[in-house]
């Protein structure tokens, strides 16, 4: 087997970020150097700890989980208790973690790593607002050229937005983040609502994780059962979006996603289409192409690769 790709995860958690860690965690593919977590579904002292509740549950509390951005480079924070719940993690209840938060900020320890690993080496896996990863970049410009790829759920084209007609989450609650990231020069990998609208926890999928029967297969379960309700109240489908496991997905079987590299641009001045990402996927502007946008998605594959990574759990 090649060498596990390196990557560090910076999520919000939220029911479908704790997902995605788990794949990530039951995926000898992927080593995991470290979590950081950002404010963004619920505020930042959840979701560290949720990060770190998620680790436990996998049975993996070696992994390193680093605390960030408390709130946008420029705006007030918006959080998404309606969908999320309270504690960013309703459904299952998860004990408090044993596990330490690491002392170093989540910057901090973005900028050392990039700095100290072989360059090129390194994805990151960005799936809440882009306040962490704006900010090492801004901190230390070094590390843009070091990183290898940047695969992040958010935005959406086609799809429209998903809390504001036009916006994303991810990208509304930080543009100014995503505008730094995006002008990066960084490869990027995204992953829109275009995309993970396509990924619906149906009731006969999530039956698949029920029957896992294991500590992660039920808490999956539930986690799912109480993050749907919101999605299918809204789209009228059976099952919501499971949006940041794509993130995870690709790492693991790109051959699951189609899409085009093209340009992306993020809305940064207009309140009324603020956190929009403009794609010019049919290539009439003149702006060179920074991202790898993804449109389409075997999405039975996508679960089966789902159910038998937490499995392994």
């Amino acid at each position: 087997m090649p060498e596990p790709r390196k990557i560090i995860i910076d999520t919000d958690p939220g029911q479908d970020d704790a997902v995605a860690i788990l794949l990530a965690l039951g995926s000898p593919e992927l080593e995991i150097l470290g979590i950081t977590a950002v404010a963004g579904n619920v505020p930042l002292k959840l979701t560290e700890k949720n990060a770190r509740k998620i680790c436990e549950l996998a049975g993996r509390p070696d992994i390193k989980v680093y605390a960030g951005a408390i709130r946008p480079l420029v705006r007030e924070l918006v959080t998404a208790e309606e969908v999320h719940g309270k504690t960013g993690l309703n459904g299952p209840e998860l004990p408090e973690p044993a596990m330490k938060l690491q002392e170093q900020h989540a910057v901090d320890y973005l900028v050392e790593t990039l700095m100290r690993e072989e360059a090129g080496t390194i994805t990151l896996c960005p799936l809440g607002p882009l306040t962490n990863i704006a900010l090492a970049m801004i901190r230390e410009p070094r590390i843009a050229p070091r990183i290898k790829e940047i695969v992040l759920m958010g935005g959406g084209f086609f799809e429209g937005g998903n809390v504001t007609p036009s916006a994303e989450f991810n990208i509304y609650v930080d543009p100014h983040a995503a505008d730094v990231v995006l002008r990066s020069g960084v490869p990027i990998v995204m992953m829109p609502l275009d995309v993970t609208h396509k990924a619906l926890t149906t009731t006969k999928r999530i039956d698949a994780f029920r029957k896992l029967g294991t500590k992660v297969g039920i808490a999956t379960t539930q986690m799912l059962e109480f993050f749907e309700r919101y999605d299918e109240g809204k789209y009228g489908t059976d099952g919501g979006p499971l949006h940041d496991p794509c993130v995870i997905a690709y790492l693991l079987k790109p051959s699951l996603f189609q899409g085009r590299f093209c340009n992306v641009t993020v809305e940064i001045a207009s309140e009324l289409t603020m956190g929009m990402t403009v794609v010019d996927w049919w290539g009439v502007s003149n702006r060179p192409k920074n991202a790898t946008v993804m449109r389409d998605i075997d999405h039975d594959g996508f679960f089966e690769l789902l159910v038998e990574r937490l499995g392994r759990l």
